[in-house]
C-alpha cells in the first residue's frame, strides 16, 4: 500500500487527514523502518505492510468512535507507539499517555513522538499496574486503549481504576475471543461490553483476518 491509496481508504471510511498529518505519517513510517532494523519494534514480516496492518489498523477506530478534542487517552503496551501515536497524529488535541514495559522501545516510540512535532504526549516506561498506584492517575483517563497486549479481563482487570466513571477501554483484538469475554464477564459482571468486527470500505483485510474491537463501558 502506498500513501495515496492509504489516503484514498481513509477519506472513504470518514478518517480524514490534511497534507501535515500525511507528511507526519511518512516521517513515522521511515523512523519505523529504520528503528526496526536495530530494535524489534513490530514483526520484521509485517515491516513491508507497516501501512496497512499497523497504521492504518490503529487509525480503523475512528470509524466506530468519536474522540472528543482534548480527552486523556492512555496507551497499553504501546511498543513500537501503537495504536497511540497514529491516533495522535490524526487527532492532535488528544492528550496521549504511551506505557509500555520495555524501555527501550517505549523511548525510541517518545523519540518517534517528538519527531513529529507532536505535543502533549507522554511516556512512562512502566507496567499499567505500577500508574494504577499513583494517585494523581485514579479516574483521570476517558479512553484506555491496547492492540495485542493480553486478554480483555487482564486489562481491565489492570486498568479500571484509571479509568473516569463514564470512560471506556477499546481493544484491538481478532479471531475467537468468547472464553476471554466470559472470563471478563465473571470479575466484571456489571460493564457494558461491545464487540464490533473492523469493516472498512475498499480495504477488506481486517474483515478477511476477524480483526474486531472490543469495547468496554463501566
Amino acid at each position: 500500500m502506498d500513501f495515496t491509496e492509504f489516503w484514498t481508504i481513509c477519506s472513504s471510511n470518514n478518517i480524514f487527514l490534511d497534507l501535515e498529518q500525511i507528511d507526519n505519517f511518512k516521517r513515522f513510517q521511515t523512523e519505523i523502518v529504520y528503528w526496526n532494523e536495530r530494535v524489534n519494534m513490530i514483526s520484521r514480516k509485517d515491516i513491508d505492510f507497516l501501512l496497512e496492518r499497523h497504521i492504518l489498523h490503529s487509525l480503523s477506530i475512528m470509524k466506530y468512535q468519536e474522540f472528543p478534542s482534548k480527552a486523556r487517552v492512555l496507551d497499553v503496551g504501546t511498543g513500537g507507539g501503537f495504536p497511540g501515536i497514529p491516533l495522535k497524529i490524526a487527532l492532535p488535541e488528544l492528550y496521549m499517555t504511551l506505557v509500555d514495559s520495555i524501555s527501550k522501545k517505549l523511548k525510541i516510540a517518545e523519540m518517534m513522538a517528538n519527531h513529529t512535532g507532536l505535543r502533549n504526549i507522554e511516556a512512562f516506561p512502566l507496567r499499567v499496574e505500577d500508574l494504577s498506584n499513583e494517585i494523581r492517575y485514579r479516574k483521570y483517563f476517558d479512553f484506555i486503549i491496547s492492540r495485542a497486549v493480553a486478554s480483555s479481563d487482564k486489562i481491565y482487570l489492570w486498568t479500571k481504576d484509571l479509568l473516569k466513571d463514564k470512560g471506556k477501554i477499546i481493544l484491538w483484538k481478532g479471531g475467537d475471543l468468547s472464553n476471554e469475554l466470559e472470563e471478563l464477564k465473571q470479575i466484571a459482571p456489571n460493564v457494558k461490553i461491545e464487540t464490533v468486527p473492523i469493516r472498512l470500505f475498499g480495504f477488506d483485510y481486517f474483515e478477511k483476518e476477524d480483526k474486531k474491537f472490543v469495547i468496554i463501558s463501566k
